[in-house]
């Protein structure tokens, strides 16, 4: 039961935060607090030992701190911070984090050439008959980027130890 919920609530939760991000540039709150709270649940039952746990809210801890400067200086959303430092939990302080930080980086900058190319061609793409949110097409909205987190968190959350021990290939 344990493993199914490893193998659920984590990709069904980021899955969620992107596709309501996409549609409305919002990431809702229960999302978050239902990925946090979760782990919490979640986490003693799957084998993961006291100092593997205080290190996964740790590593939550730095993420918020590092989310709430960029949020603080208008580069971040609130919803993509609350987010971010809800999936550090489920990565733990360690190798994966950082993967799964660097994807993100990565697949943000891919997006963020993707909404600019379609805010410079918006005018063919108004009439076209693709089903583009209206925000897309202005200036001043931001980056989606839960989307990227999202992307970023199925590339790299199979890899993580959580994922892992669930499979039954960590004791």
């Amino acid at each position: 039961m344990v493993e199914a919920a490893i193998f659920v609530i984590f990709p069904l939760c980021v899955a969620m935060a992107a596709f309501c991000d996409f549609i409305s540039m919002k990431i809702p709150n229960r999302i978050s607090v239902i990925l946090a709270a979760s782990f919490f649940v979640i986490a003693p039952f799957s084998g993961m030992d006291l100092v593997t746990f205080a290190w996964s809210v740790a590593a939550a801890l730095s993420v918020f701190a590092g989310c709430f400067a960029l949020f603080a200086f208008n580069v971040m959303g609130g919803g993509d911070a609350k987010i971010l430092s809800a999936a550090a939990l489920w990565y733990g302080f360690n190798i994966d984090l950082v993967t799964f930080l660097g994807f993100t980086g990565v697949f943000g900058g891919i997006l963020a050439l993707v909404v600019l190319t379609i805010r410079a061609n918006q005018n063919l793409l108004l009439v076209s008959p693709l089903p583009i949110p209206m925000h897309f097409f202005k200036d001043r909205e931001g980056i989606p980027y839960g989307v990227a987190i999202g992307v970023a968190a199925f590339a790299t959350y199979p890899e993580t130890e959580l994922f892992l021990r669930a499979l039954g290939r960590l004791n």
